[in-house]
C-alpha cells in the first residue's frame, strides 16, 4: 500500500496596474494591512498592533474570505523599502505564501505591480481562478481608491 501523496504546486498570480498618484502616497497606502480590507474583497480585517506602514521584521495577522470560510493568516514582513518594494510571507492552515509589490514613479504617477505567490494542500480546481479574478478587483479598487479626488 502507497502512502496518499499531496499535490502542492507553487501558484503564481503576477498584476499590474498604473495609478494617478505619487508613488510615495501609493506606498504608504498599500503597505497598510489594516486597510487591506478598503480595497482587495478577500481581506475582511488585520491588525498590525500599530498605524502607519508596517517595517520589515514586523509580523501581523488577517482574516481572509476564501471561497466563503474565515481564515486566520500570520505574516512577517521581509521587505520594506519605501517607496520601490514591500514583501509579507504569510501563513495558515488553508495557504502558504507571500505577497510582494513593487512600484515605480512612471509619467506623473507609479506603476505598481503585485505578486501573490502560493501554495495549498486544498484540492479546489477552481481556487485558482478565484483568487486570481479577486487580485484583478482588488487592483482596480485600489486604482479607483488612490486616484478618487477625495481621496486622504
Amino acid at each position: 500500500m502507497h502512502a496518499t501523496e499531496h499535490s502542492i504546486r507553487l501558484e503564481r498570480i503576477s498584476q499590474e496596474c498604473f495609478i494617478q498618484a505619487p508613488v510615495d502616497r501609493v506606498y504608504a497606502y498599500v503597505t497598510q494591512p489594516d486597510r487591506w480590507h478598503e480595497w482587495h474583497p478577500t481581506s475582511l480585517n488585520a491588525d498590525t498592533g500599530t498605524t502607519g506602514s508596517v517595517p520589515v521584521g514586523a509580523r501581523f495577522t488577517e482574516t481572509i474570505d476564501l471561497l466563503g470560510i474565515r481564515v486566520p493568516m500570520s505574516y512577517r514582513v521581509q521587505i520594506a523599502r519605501c517607496p520601490n518594494e514591500f514583501r509579507a510571507v504569510f501563513t495558515s492552515l488553508a495557504v502558504d505564501g507571500a505577497i510582494h509589490y513593487f512600484l515605480q514613479p512612471h509619467r506623473n504617477g507609479t506603476l505598481f505591480k503585485r505578486v501573490l505567490t502560493y501554495e495549498t494542500e486544498l484540492q479546489l480546481a477552481t481556487l485558482h481562478e478565484h483568487i486570481a479574478k479577486r487580485s484583478a478587483i482588488a487592483l482596480d479598487q485600489l486604482k479607483c481608491r488612490l486616484e478618487s479626488p477625495c481621496f486622504v
